[in-house]
C-alpha cells in the first residue's frame, strides 16, 4: 500500500497536471471564463496537497494514524468535487457541487490544524 505522503503528492502532481493542461487550453482559446475553477485546482490541488504531504513525510508518527487517511480522502474529494463545482457554477449550473466540495476542503484543512497542533510539536 502506498503511504498517506506519497498519495498526497500524487494527487497534488495529477491536480498540477490537469491545471496546466486547463491553462494551455484557456490561454489557446482566449477564454478565461473559468479561471476561478482553474486557480482553485491549482492553488487547492497542487499546493495544499503539496503542503500535506511534505508535513506527513517531516511528521511520519502523523501519517501512520487513521486521521491522516480521512484527511487524504476528504482533502482528495474536495478538490476533485471543489474544482468543476466551481466551473459548473460559472457556467450557470448551480452551486452545489462547489458547495460541497469546499465544506469538504475546509474539513480537510481543520484536520490538518488538528494534526499539526497535536503531533506536528513532537516532530
Amino acid at each position: 500500500m502506498k503511504t498517506v505522503p506519497f498519495l498526497f503528492f500524487l494527487s497534488g502532481a495529477l491536480c498540477a497536471l490537469i491545471g496546466m493542461g486547463w491553462g494551455i487550453k484557456m490561454s489557446m482559446s482566449h477564454d478565461h471564463v473559468l479561471s476561478p475553477a482553474h486557480a482553485h485546482l491549482n492553488l487547492v490541488g497542487w499546493v495544499t496537497l503539496a503542503l500535506f504531504g511534505t508535513f506527513y513525510h517531516l511528521v511520519p508518527s502523523a501519517a501512520e494514524t487513521l486521521l491522516a487517511k480521512i484527511h487524504l480522502a476528504l482533502a482528495v474529494a474536495g478538490v476533485v468535487i471543489m474544482a468543476p463545482g466551481i466551473a459548473i457554477a460559472i457556467s450557470g449550473g448551480g452551486e452545489a457541487l462547489a458547495a460541497i466540495g469546499s465544506i469538504l476542503t475546509i474539513l480537510s484543512m481543520l484536520i490538518f490544524v488538528f494534526t499539526v497542533a497535536t503531533r506536528g510539536r513532537t516532530a
